[in-house]
């Protein structure tokens, strides 16, 4: 059975002429784009956590913003032990990512079914950052880069531990009070 689309034909990509052509490159072209997305991360909390009502949830991003600024500092460590500068690079991913919260912010109203759209935009950011950061561990090892290795291990464990935070708000409250706010 042929697919509808079986007039488009997959085309081969023509790379950039900076491309990566190797894999320290790949990973260094990475991790600036992490750092831009942590960056971003940092100035879209705070709007985040102003339209959150659960006092839990606020809280929990307000201290979310000072475990993102250390994720910034210590991307700027990693970066400044490979002797790059620490000169973020777009990330697309996270900018639709941030644009996505705040959508949710816009077609919801402020209270608990909002609060259950900042936690869904929440945990696909930090989905994002498990997968970024799993991804930089398995480089950096490859590479040889074991400091390196440790200090992404060490983000990776926190990005896991927030996405678990987050899950457990949701389903101790906020996702409750959510489905009550339907039955009134």
């Amino acid at each position: 059975m042929k697919n509808s689309d079986s007039n488009e034909v997959a085309q081969k990509v023509k790379p950039k002429s900076t491309a990566a052509d190797g894999l320290r490159e790949l990973f260094i072209d990475e991790l600036k784009d992490i750092i831009w997305a942590e960056r971003a991360l940092v100035k879209a909390l705070p709007k985040m956590a102003k339209n959150s009502s659960s006092k839990n949830l606020i809280t929990a991003i307000e201290d979310h913003i000072g475990v993102t600024e250390t994720h910034v500092e210590r991307l700027v460590k990693v970066l400044e032990i490979l002797g790059e500068s620490d000169r973020g690079k777009k990330c697309d991913a996270m900018e639709g990512l941030i644009k996505e919260g705040e959508s949710i912010l816009e077609d919801t109203e402020p209270g608990p079914v909002r609060d259950a759209g900042i936690i869904s935009a929440s945990q696909k950011i930090e989905h994002y950052e498990i997968a970024s950061y799993g991804t930089l561990c398995a480089f950096a090892k490859t590479l040889g880069e074991t400091e390196v290795a440790a200090l992404l291990e060490m983000t990776l464990k926190e990005e896991k531990e927030a996405d678990s935070k987050l899950t457990e708000s949701a389903y101790n409250t906020i996702n409750f009070d959510a489905a009550e706010h339907d039955m009134k």
